[in-house]
């Protein structure tokens, strides 16, 4: 399953990227909501892991941006972010996000999550 993990933060981005190899999956990588909107076409991800602080776009915008677009309308986006407040998790399922989780990653609830969004095959 290829994944595009869209975060500006290098630690968080090769810490998780390297946990989600190690587990079986195929990331690809954003440093900007920007890049993020790109690559949600150009690399053709079966999900994105969107952080919602990101600089040039924001991940709200870039989740809006790509859910608005109808050949990237159809990827799940989990939407993740340190700043946990109250509506949070509302605003990003307005957003466009399919799901969301708080840094920090806890990495199996994540994939638990992911598991859960990964596209069926056809017929399965």
């Amino acid at each position: 399953m290829k994944i595009l993990l869209v975060e500006d933060n290098e630690m968080n981005r090769d810490m998780l990227s390297r946990r989600l190899v190690r587990k079986g999956y195929e990331i690809v990588m954003a440093v900007d909501g920007g890049e993020g909107v790109l690559m949600s076409v150009s690399a053709s991800p079966e999900l994105i892991l969107m952080d919602m602080s990101l600089p040039v776009i924001d991940g709200w915008e870039a989740t809006r941006r790509i859910k608005g677009a109808p050949e990237t309308r159809h990827i799940p986006i989990i939407g993740l972010t340190a700043h946990a407040m109250a509506g949070d998790r509302e605003k990003a399922l307005e957003a466009g996000c399919d799901e969301y989780d708080t840094k920090p990653i806890e990495l199996e609830r994540l994939i638990g999550k992911i598991e859960a969004l990964r596209p069926k095959a056809p017929g399965g």
